[in-house]
């Protein structure tokens, strides 16, 4: 009577032989999806009848994956046959196309004439040839201490390892302390400007990786550090004393990301500068005063300023009378603008000529009342600062001014300009 693989199988409960010498090895030793597998056996001995195969822990009927009787060559497919398995007359198993399913124990069972039986066991990993991950992230900009970060690797494989990559590099040990069990998750809470950079996830096991595209994560942060520089270059301290004329250009900088909004004022009123520097191109008394840069961070929220007190130097510095406009033509108005005025200033006269014809005096300044002379036409105004305006310009006008004044210690200086009016036309 002819026996059937599951009569076998049937028969091998009574007659199990522990004391197995049978050894399964794998060819290739690491297969990949979609390799020829064989679980080659070595170690059989004797005649013998018959093989079975299981997929699974145990030899229970539901992982039989075929019966093969020896003397006739034929094979029944069990119930964990897949329609890839065939088995071999030397009891070694073919696997066509293996897929990670295929992974597990295997255990081959033989039988003898005697009706006796042993079992040999082996393993498969089917490793997977790995698609490309994707980092997953909740945001690409945070706010530093505010925010927390948490990438994910996606991957279809969830057997394969992952690794993180940092700026190309290993990930540091601080940010390993935020991974998952699994690896796959790495969460940072108040995340620190020093963690800013590129992100990648690898997946990988004994035969394949795959590493993602690179995630770039900004961290705001700042402003901080706000300070005040001369020239881009010299910090500068509490004060700056800057020569009579000279130009003077100061810089607004600080530690922050992204670049601060910039907000410039002098003494408490706010200038229409939205730079990060400002230019003092003639420094005058006029421009003496406190200068405030205030940054401003959009991103962050938060602010932070700095000041600088500037003043002329101590040094004597020459006055000289610039006309504003420097051209004027008939019937404009024009300032003749005085720079470099004494600060002691008792009185000043201004002269139409020189100053040495009394009958010339256009008007003078003693102790801040306004006098008009013979030379007044009703047009001329004077100003604190020694600056004289002369409205409605004609041909006439044409000619030198002479700006006399007197200090508090009684010293006398002379400044002549000379007026060139333009007709129309």
């Amino acid at each position: 009577m002819a026996l059937t693989g599951y009569s076998w199988l049937l028969l091998s409960a009574t007659f199990l032989n522990v004391g197995a010498e049978i050894s399964i090895t794998l060819e290739p030793a690491q297969p990949t999806e979609g390799d020829n597998v064989t679980l080659v056996v070595h170690g059989l001995s004797g005649e013998l009848l018959a093989y079975n195969w299981y997929a699974g822990p145990t030899l229970s009927v539901s992982y039989l994956v075929a019966s093969y009787i020896v003397s006739t060559g034929d094979e029944t497919p069990g119930p964990a046959h897949t329609g890839q398995e065939a088995v071999r007359p030397d009891g070694s198993l073919d696997i066509q196309g293996v897929l990670p399913r295929h992974s597990g124990t295997y255990i081959l069972q033989t039988y003898n004439r005697q009706f006796q039986t042993e079992v040999g066991y082996g393993h498969m990993q089917v490793y997977e040839i790995l698609a490309q991950p994707t980092v997953l992230a909740n945001s690409t900009a945070l706010v530093e201490r505010r925010d927390t970060l948490r990438l994910m690797c996606g991957s279809p494989s969830t057997t394969a390892e992952v690794r993180w990559f940092f700026n190309g590099g290993a990930l540091p040990i601080a940010l390993r302390l935020g991974l998952s069990p699994d690896g796959r998750v790495l969460a940072r809470h108040g995340i620190r400007r020093e963690e800013a950079g590129a992100y990648q996830c690898e997946v990988w096991n004994a035969v394949s990786a795959s590493r993602s595209e690179p995630i770039n994560l900004t961290v705001y942060f700042g402003p901080e550090r706000v300070a005040i520089l001369q020239d881009s270059t010299t910090r500068t301290g509490c004060t700056i004393k800057v020569d009579f004329n000279t130009s003077l250009t100061l810089w607004c900088v600080s530690r922050s990301c992204p670049e601060p909004e910039y907000v410039w004022a002098f003494n408490g009123q706010a200038l229409k500068n939205g730079q990060d520097h400002i230019n003092i191109s003639s420094m005058t008394a006029a421009q003496e005063g406190t200068y405030t840069c205030i940054a401003k961070n959009t991103k962050t929220l938060l602010s932070g300023s700095a000041s600088v007190v500037v003043k002329l130097s101590a040094a004597a510095v020459a006055m000289m009378i610039v006309p504003v406009p420097t051209k004027p033509m008939e019937g404009q108005d024009v300032t003749l603008t005085v720079q470099g005025y004494p600060k002691d200033l008792l009185v000043y006269a201004w002269y139409r000529g020189p100053a040495s014809e009394p009958n010339r005096l256009l008007s003078q300044l003693p102790s801040g009342t306004w006098i008009a002379g013979p030379a007044h036409t009703g047009r001329e105004v004077g100003f604190p600062n020694c600056s004289l305006l002369v409205q409605k310009l004609n041909l006439t006008d044409t000619g030198r001014y002479t700006l006399k004044t007197v200090t508090l210690q009684g010293k006398t200086e002379t400044l002549e300009v000379e007026l060139q009016v333009a007709p129309l036309g």
